[in-house]
């Protein structure tokens, strides 16, 4: 158990963890939004060819992933009285929102060439902002205090917040098609695109507003950024990364990183293919809104129950044990899903007077709840309480959330951490900004070979998304494939962060040592 207590000054105010949240909200709406409606929207909606499409989802993450240290450098010697990210995070907040809505605003009667012209073009101004406003974001959170706990805290507010996000992405699936909702689906992406730009920078721009960084005022060893200066700064943007990717302790946690997120992005798409043609027979229609409740309980699960709980593990027993042991729990949920999405289990267990008490109380809550939901235009929310309800698919959630939920608040609070050693062993700048872009490029450098790798297991097992009946053997291998993957990676993930060497007492002793040699900041 830990023997230090956060000092009052080191503490983040609930106001400032919410404002730091809303901007985590929007880190993570905007690329889910993005997404669907790149990889599902743009071929059902506006019919553009399948190779277009993922060229579209893939190119724009090639710049993407350039501009990213970029802007960590950038953020990182800026002098303003704002302080080194909020003028960016400010800016780009709004860049983002107008650009988001401005790339989705394509006429139904559009030619294919305009349309993939259009998106490609818009997209790519869209990340320069988005840019803009993530990294400097993220550098933020790094150094909004300098308490090895209160990081975690701070962390586990945001990720929950961010959460949220993926309680809604799932919907608009439902959402969009729906007849009684909008006229078209076309209709439908171009209003939800401004509902999501608005947000954007309505809660994008809260963090600059609110939350404290540190103070830089004093800070030596900044870059000066100009045109003039240009060759220069990317001479030094280049011996950065090098020097950041000589901390071991950093590497390891980008490595984990790596192989948790991106087992998991790699299969993130099987359950519901599972749930539609493994259950359902290949059948959307009856499956119904069942996948997007999976991924939205998923969220609310990890958001509310699972975060929390970590976040208490890491003030306990530390962070490395944290996360050893909520990837561990993640294993144990992956391997859960074999029986949590049996289809003859599930009728089974529906046969018994628990199942036949929970469906009938949930259909109880829908007969009452269905009319006012269609009165008020969320048709596409209710749920036929005559259909049989797959309970079995929830069981393993509390489990395999872990992962995630454990990933993203321990992995960023434990950069925090790292960021201490970096300037005790390297002097000034701090290099929140540049260790947070290195950070997502491996995240998004992942994902990237994620969404490849998925369609080539699905090639190998067979799997055909435009043909109903799929054989025995082809839902049993992509069962397999949707267990053993995660857990090989995050298997993977444990041995890296075995001998994670930055304890907290470690990480006490490094405070206490640059306070002696700077002051505080």
């Amino acid at each position: 158990m830990s023997n230090f207590k956060t000092a009052t000054k080191d503490k983040v105010p609930v106001g400032q963890k919410a404002a730091f949240g809303a901007g985590h909200f929007i880190l993570n709406i905007l690329p889910g939004t993005l997404g669907v409606f790149i990889q599902f929207f743009l071929l059902t909606a506006w019919g553009v060819d399948p190779l277009w499409a993922g060229l579209l989802g893939g190119l724009p993450r090639i710049f993407d992933s350039i501009t990213d240290p970029i802007m960590g450098f950038i953020s990182d010697n800026t002098t303003s009285k704002w302080g080194r990210r909020r003028p960016y995070i400010f800016i780009g907040a709004i860049i983002s929102g107008i650009l988001f809505f401005l790339m989705w605003q394509i006429d139904d009667n559009a030619s294919q060439s305009y349309i993939i012209w259009h998106v490609m073009i818009l997209q790519l101004l869209f990340l320069i902002g988005n840019t803009m406003f993530a990294t400097p974001l993220v550098g933020l959170g790094y150094e909004m205090t300098s308490d090895y706990n209160e990081r975690t805290r701070l962390m586990a507010f945001s990720n929950t917040m961010g959460q949220i996000a993926w309680m809604i992405v799932p919907w608009l699936y439902v959402i969009i098609p729906d007849s009684n909702t909008f006229n078209t689906q076309t209709e439908g992406v171009r209003t939800m695109a401004l509902i999501v730009g608005a947000m954007c920078v309505v809660f994008g721009i809260l963090p600059a507003i609110f939350c404290k960084g540190i103070d830089s005022a004093n800070m030596e060893g900044r870059k000066e950024i100009s045109f003039k200066t240009l060759a220069h700064n990317m001479k030094e943007l280049l011996a950065g990364i090098k020097q950041v990717s000589k901390n071991k302790p950093f590497m390891k946690l980008c490595g984990a990183t790596f192989l948790v997120f991106n087992g998991f992005q790699l299969v993130a798409a099987f359950g519901v293919f599972i749930i539609v043609f493994y259950m359902y027979n290949g059948s959307y229609e009856i499956a119904g809104t069942w996948p997007a409740w999976f991924n939205t309980i998923n969220a609310m699960i990890t958001a509310f129950l699972v975060i929390p709980i970590i976040s208490k593990m890491a003030n306990k027993w530390g962070k490395r044990n944290a996360f050893l042991i909520s990837t561990a729990l993640s294993i144990v949920g992956y391997i859960l899903k074999w029986w949590g999405f049996d289809k003859e289990l599930n009728s089974k267990f529906n046969d018994t007077s628990l199942g036949e008490g929970l469906t009938s109380t949930v259909g109880s809550i829908f007969e009452y709840l269905n009319p006012i939901l269609n009165d008020i235009g969320m048709s596409w929310f209710t749920i036929n309480p005559a259909n049989e309800i797959p309970w079995l698919i929830f069981l393993p959630i509390p489990f395999f959330a872990f992962g995630m939920g454990g990933l993203f608040t321990l992995m960023m609070s434990m950069t925090a951490d790292v960021c201490d050693l970096d300037e005790l062993e390297n002097g000034m700048p701090r290099k929140e900004g540049t260790f947070g872009a290195i950070y997502w490029l491996m995240v998004k450098i992942g994902q990237s070979i994620a969404l490849v790798l998925g369609g080539v297991i699905l090639k190998i097992v067979g799997f055909d998304p435009n043909v109903t009946e799929q054989t025995l053997d082809t839902m049993n291998n992509l069962r397999i494939a949707d267990i053993i993957v995660p857990s090989l990676t995050a298997a993977f993930a444990m041995w890296i962060m075995w001998k994670y060497s930055l304890s907290e007492k470690r990480a006490k002793e490094i405070k206490i040592e640059l306070v002696k040699r700077r002051g505080e900041l």
